[in-house]
This record gives C-alpha cells, structure tokens and sequence, in this order.
C-alpha cells in the first residue's frame, strides 16, 4: 500500500514530520517497507541565475554560460535549446549526485572549454520524463535551496511516498483515511471529518440491475449503480495524476483515474462502464462452462461454472468484483456511463482471482472485506467527483439486495488488558482509544465499527487498546512467587515410565528412531494389521495408507535404509503409539527394538558374533527392570507368526498377561522388509506392567539376606523335544520362598544318551532368609526340585 504525504494530510491534520509518521505506523502493526523522499536526493540542488549565454567557438549547439550561484559566477557549458541569458535555473555542483543520470559530475573541459557544473532538467531531477531543455524557475533567489523552491511552489514534486506492507486482517489500513485514523489514534495528528455528499438523481435509470438467487447468499450481497449522461471524459487534473503517478499508477481517464482514486483513498473499489455499450440491464450471477471476458488487461479468459459475473442482455460485461470488460469500458469518447459499488463475499473473490491469475487492486480489497456500510456514501461522492470534473447529469441510485448487517459489540473488561498483555492502561484512556479508532462506546460495551471485520470478541479490543498504545512500552517483570516448596509432578505414571524406558535403552547402546504412524498396507498386513478399520481416508501417499500395528516395520525400513548405505550391523529403538482398530481405546504405547547383524566389529579375538535370541531376551529384560516390573516372570511360547517360532517368547505374569515379547524375527518378515539378518527384536507393552498399588517417595530398601547362599547342580535326561523352560520352571516351582534363580547352563546330545535323548544342567541357587541351611535342609529342597521335574518332563536324574 503506497501514498503521499500530502495525500494522508487530506485526512489527518497534523505537523509530525516523515520520521515520526513511519515510526508510528510500523509501531501500529502497519510495517513501514520503505519511503522515497524526493527532497533528500534534491537537497543539494541550489537556484542560479545565467548572465550571459555566448555560443561555444567549437560546437554550434552549446553555449558557455555564466551563471551565478552562491558560490559566485561559475563557467557552465550547456547544450539545452532553452538555455539563454537571464533565467532563473537549478545548478549541480561539481561532486554532486545526479540521481536521473545515476553520475557524479566533476569539473570537466568540453571541446577545449572548462565547465564547473552543469543546470538541470527535469529528468535529470527525477522530477518527470521531460527532456527538452533544462528547468526555467519563473522566480527565485540565487542560492535559495532548489527543494525550498519545490515546497513552496510545486509541493507535489517533493512529495515523500510512503510504502507500508498490509496484514490481511486489516483490509481497512488499504485506504488512506483507515491509516489516518490509526495515526490520530496514537497522538500524531487529528482525524479531519469524513466527507459527504448527497446527489439528487434528476431521472430514473435506463439500465436497471439484479442479482440471482443463488448468487445473493454467497457471491453478492448488495449492488447499487447509477447512469450519469453527458459526461465528458478526458485527462483527470493535475493534482489527480500528480497522486496515481505517486503511487505508481498510470493516469488513464478522468473516470478510470477516480475509481482509482476512491480504491485508495478509502479503499472503495468502483466501476465505470460505457452506459451506451451496455445492452438491456445489468445482472449479477454465476458464469457457465464456455463463458469468455476480455478483460481491461486485453487478455481473454475462460471463466468457469460458478464464477460470479455481471451481463447485460447480450454477454458477460465484467469479472465481479475483479476486473471489467473490454468492450464496454470507458474511453474518450465515452458521453453516457453507468457507475456501480458493490459489496461481494470475499471467499468467491479469491477463488476466482487465484483461478483466473488476475492480480488487480479490486480483487486485493474486495478478498480481503470492503466497509459495507460505505457502499451508498461512496457512490454519492463518486458522482460527486465525476460530475465536478467531467460534468453530467446523475440518474437515480437502483439497487439489488441490501447492505448486510455487520453491526455487533463486545463488552469492554479494562482489567484484562493487564492480564493478557502486561500493560498497566487507565480505563478512560481505553475507552478514548476505542473511540479515536471508529469504536461506538455504551457503556461498557463496544460497538465495532463496520470497517472493522478483524474485530471478533473481547480479546480484540484489549489487542487494539495494547497496539495503539505501544507494545513498546512493555516491560518485564518478575512473576511472584506463588508457592512454597516442591512443586507437584506434571508428568503422569505413563509420560514417565516411557521417559525411563527410553533412557534405558539408550544407555544399552540402542540408537533412537522416530518414525512416521502411518505405513503402507502390505508392511501392516504383514505384522498382523492392514485391516480397513485402520485405514486412512486420506492419505498423503500409498506408502501411507494405513495406521501402523507394531513399531517393527519403521524400525526395519530403517534398518533397510542404513544398509543400503553400508551401515549393516546397527541396534535401533522407538516408543510410540500403535494401533490395533480404528478406536481410541484401540491404542497402545510400546517400546520396541531391534538388533541388525551382528555384536561388534571384526577382531582378531573371535568376539564378533552374530545377535541372538538372548541379547533381545537381556535387553528386554533391563528395561522392563528400570520400568519396575516384576522381577518373576514366566517365559512363554507361542508368538505371533511375524517372529521365528523357535527363536521367541514372551514374558508374562500369566497367560493373559503378557509383558513383552522378544526373540529372532521370522526369515520372511525380514526378507520382506528387504533388511539382510540376522534380526533380532523386543517389544514391551508399557501399559501391561502393574503400577505399584501405592505411591511412595523413594524407592524400597534394598532386601538383602546376610544368610549364605548355596548352589547346586542337577542334570537331567530328557526327551529331545523337552523345552529347557519346562524344566527351569519346575524346578523354580519347588520352593517357591527358598528358590532364588533357576538357570541352564549345559546341553548335552548324543554319546550314551541314545537317540531322541539330550541332558540338560541347570543350576539352583538357595537364599535362606531366616536360617543357615544344614545339609538335610538342602537334601530335601533337592530330592523336591528332582521330583517336581520328574513330574513336569518325564526325566529321569542323571547319574
């Protein structure tokens, strides 16, 4: 958003200087990008008068003048048709900066005669395109600054233009006087009144117009025009193109330049069209398929099905709200015109404009909101302008539709803006702040003014009152201490078991992973999900499709992925949420690992083997320790099909209380997932381990016996497909209180055992706790644990 300084003074009364004013905006929230000060690129330029102008014995079309200045009478050769004897001229001095010719001069001889300087014109000033000869000043003082001269003379050629960068919630800020009115807000000024105008249709409309049914609700709330006939369009004044060329604009017309005009200085976009090239009347409604526009950019576009247009009887005219039409625009020869305001819904503004690429200053508004309730005012001053600078006659205002009631109000707490912004306001200056920015006051209740579609509730008003008055006034402050003491736990049982969880397993080595919930179909089908219930409505990819059943296939796509690269031996983990149905009760927390490849590197030791069954057992083993799990637990068989069915178990206080699950990977899980083994994997179900019955501070006293432990082996014989954990559970069962660990530590096959026989070692280890053990006591717990296995196994004590 570009304007003058001259052109804001139209709205505020005020003496604050450029550097207060752009201070001010960017500390309101409307960024200063940027200004460009003539008068600074100007200020060196001084005013000398030529005393004589002879021609230069060498060149017929230069002339060496003899100009004063305030530095005496200096030697300026000049080539200007113009340049003659007694004109008051502008003279750059050598050193200076010409901005037109982007040079410095210097004192320089041309064709054998010395110049010190040289006199300008216009477009070497930057001031216009203008050429021909250099700048004849009607008076002035030798010496007198050239800018001085400007201010005074031609203000609007040292005019500064001042960029600000517009958020989209403040669509009022795209017309000068909303950025006045926030100025006057702050102090810098005064908000001059806003004008009026009330013009009396002299006949009744030759062109009437209408809106569709089904374009009213959500297309084009109100649509007022009027004809103005005998109009003469031509060149708008000076001061008119002075401003649009200001800001960048091209004067065009008398009439375009005003609705140019109004979309800047009050951010009201309006449209003229050629009331002679329009057939039958005027109708609002949604394009069809195949409809065309050539538009005033003299493009032509394909509009599509529900676009909101404006036809007449015969065709399309305009893009509603965005750009009109070609043919029936206006142009010098243009005598009767029709001038339309309208109010459009700005979410079909932005769709069509980003549909059809076209960026104009109506659509920018328009998408961004309009003041509804300006719609039939600025038609009265539209009219106004148009008929004080082409003549004419104004017909009656028609109108479609109403003006849509925006009026709400909210009630004004001046506490809160302590609360939610830290700043110490008294209420009355609130009120007068709501006030100076357009706000009705009633009491407590404030009234939001109908340029104001960014104001939604309370919170917005404590944010104007906070904005006006500058968050730069802000200052910190200590929170006072409002308890004494240890604060209480925020994070639950479950946060922290997960955090232990993971700790544990970084420590044992593992590397953590964090991967995506969603997988694709065939990974999750193949860990036991994949079902429909779990699918996504609207995924981002195939390899997405689905939520994901077990954390293994992330780990093993990562797994793939480090290969692939020459990492082959490698031990990753995850906590996360797996999913099992499409339910909230459906989800589970778990922590999961793997192993990949082997223990170490190469040695010439022999220490590097590869990861096994009990590596996955041991890790899972620590962690469910560091999460306080039961230390006696059962090992289990039958696995889920996606893990070896002889290489796995689960750890369980029952049979439907399983912990965790460990164990080799199924070959063709692992050849699936494209990952070259062994792997080995754990998964611990975090919210299957009970959580102590009661909560205590610290942790319990360590139990320790001071009694003598004593060991005995035992070896059995037993069939070949007796499961070692059988055995080690029998003998556990023996006793249970006196029993402290049962381990394997010898197989033994062939020999004289015969076939289908295998001997298998385990060594019990006794804990009394209240008397030292004689040898009796530790016959009877033997002759016990060999019973008990004989039971259990069929086996038999070998001798």
């Amino acid at each position: 958003m570009k304007f003058t300084l001259s052109w804001l003074r139209d709205h505020l009364e005020t003496d604050a200087s450029i550097e207060d004013i752009t201070y001010a905006l960017t500390d309101l929230g409307l960024e200063v990008e940027g200004v460009e000060d003539p008068s600074a690129a100007l200020a060196a330029f001084t005013l000398g008068f030529v005393e004589s102008a002879e021609k230069h014995p060498d060149a017929d079309r230069l002339r060496v003048c003899q100009v004063k200045t305030d530095d005496g009478t200096q030697q300026i050769i000049c080539g200007a048709p113009n340049a003659r004897e007694g004109i008051t001229v502008v003279v750059a001095k050598p050193g200076m900066y010409i901005p037109g010719l982007d040079t410095t001069i210097q004192v320089g001889k041309i064709r054998g005669v010395e110049s010190f300087g040289m006199m300008c014109s216009e477009r070497e000033m930057q001031l216009s395109d203008e050429h021909d000869g250099i700048i004849e000043l009607p008076s002035g003082n030798v010496g007198d600054r050239f800018v001085d001269w400007l201010a005074e003379n031609d203000p609007a050629k040292v005019d500064p233009v001042i960029e600000i960068a517009i958020t989209p919630n403040r669509p009022d800020a795209l017309g000068v006087r909303g950025i006045a009115r926030d100025l006057a807000a702050r102090g810098l000024g005064t908000l001059k009144p806003a004008k009026t105008a009330e013009v009396a249709g002299t006949f009744d409309s030759p062109i009437n117009v209408t809106i569709d049914d089904d374009t009213r609700a959500e297309g084009c709330e109100v649509f007022m025009g009027r004809m103005i006939r005998g109009v003469k369009n031509g060149p708008s004044p000076a001061w008119l193109q002075d401003r649009l060329k200001a800001i960048g604009l091209r004067p065009i017309s008398a009439l375009v330049d005003i609705t140019n005009f109004f979309t800047y200085d009050m951010n009201r976009p309006l449209h003229v069209f050629d009331a002679d090239k329009v057939q039958g009347d005027l109708r609002v409604h949604r394009a069809k398929d195949g409809d065309t526009l050539v538009a005033l950019d003299e493009k032509e576009y394909a509009l599509s099905d529900g676009m909101v247009v404006i036809s007449d009887d015969r065709a399309v005219e305009s893009i509603a709200g965005i750009m009109g039409g070609l043919e029936s625009g206006c142009t010098d020869e243009t005598v009767n015109v029709f001038l339309e305001a309208a109010v459009w819904e700005t979410i079909q503004i932005a769709r069509t404009g980003r549909a059809l690429k076209i960026n104009s200053d109506a659509r920018y508004r328009n998408e961004r909101g309009i003041d509804p309730a300006f719609n039939a005012p600025a038609i009265e001053l539209a009219t106004q302008m148009i008929i004080e600078l082409c003549g004419g006659e104004p017909s009656h205002v028609v109108t479609a539709g109403a003006v849509p009631d925006v009026s709400r109000a909210y009630k004004l707490d001046t506490d809160r803006v302590q609360s939610l912004v830290g700043m110490e306001i008294p209420a009355d200056e609130q009120r007068a702040t709501l006030t100076a920015l357009g706000f009705v006051m009633d009491g407590d209740m404030a009234g939001v003014p109908s340029w104001r579609p960014d104001v939604l509730g309370e919170a917005d008003l404590v944010e104007e009152v906070a904005r006006v008055a500058s968050l730069t006034k802000l200052q910190g402050k200590p929170l006072p201490r409002t308890q004494v003491g240890v604060p209480r736990a925020i994070l639950t049982p479950m946060q922290k078991r997960e955090s232990i969880a993971r700790r544990t397993a970084a420590a044992l080595g593992y590397n953590e992973c964090v991967t995506y919930s969603f997988i694709d179909q065939k990974s999750a089908a193949a860990f036991g999900g994949g079902a429909d219930a779990t699918m996504l409505d609207n995924p981002i990819s195939s390899e997405m499709s689905h939520m994901r059943p077990s954390l293994l296939p992330g780990l093993l796509q990562a797994a793939a992925r480090n290969q692939a690269r020459g990492f082959m031996d490698m031990a990753l983990f995850e906590v996360g949420p797996v999913f099992h149905g499409g339910e909230p009760e459906d989800q589970e927390a778990l922590i999961t690992g793997i192993l990949v490849g082997h223990t170490g590197p190469k040695d010439h030791y022999g220490t590097r083997r590869p990861v096994d069954v009990f590596d996955a057992k041991a890790d899972a083993e620590a962690v469910l320790a560091a999460i306080g799990a039961p230390a006696k637990a059962q090992i289990l068989r039958d696995m889920n099909g996606w893990w070896h069915p002889g290489r796995s178990g689960k750890i369980a206080l029952g049979p439907k209380k399983v912990l965790a699950g460990f164990g080799e990977l199924h070959p063709r899980a692992v050849e699936a997932m494209d990952v070259k083994g062994p792997v080995v994997a754990f998964a611990i179900h975090l919210a299957a381990i009970p959580f102590p019955k009661a909560r205590k501070t610290t942790k319990p006293a360590l139990a320790a016996s001071d009694l003598q432990s004593v060991e005995r082996d035992f070896a059995f014989v037993v069939d070949a497909e007796v499961e070692a954990l059988t055995l080690v559970n029998a003998a556990q069962g023996a006793d249970k209180a006196l029993i402290d660990e049962v381990r394997v530590f010898d197989e033994f096959i062939g020999g004289a055992l015969g076939e289908g026989k295998k001997s298998l070692a385990i060594t019990v280890r006794l804990q009394p706790t209240d008397t030292t053990l004689t040898e009796k006591d530790i016959e009877a717990v033997g002759a016990k644990i060999v019973e008990k296995v004989t039971k259990a196994t069929g086996g038999t004590l070998r001798g």
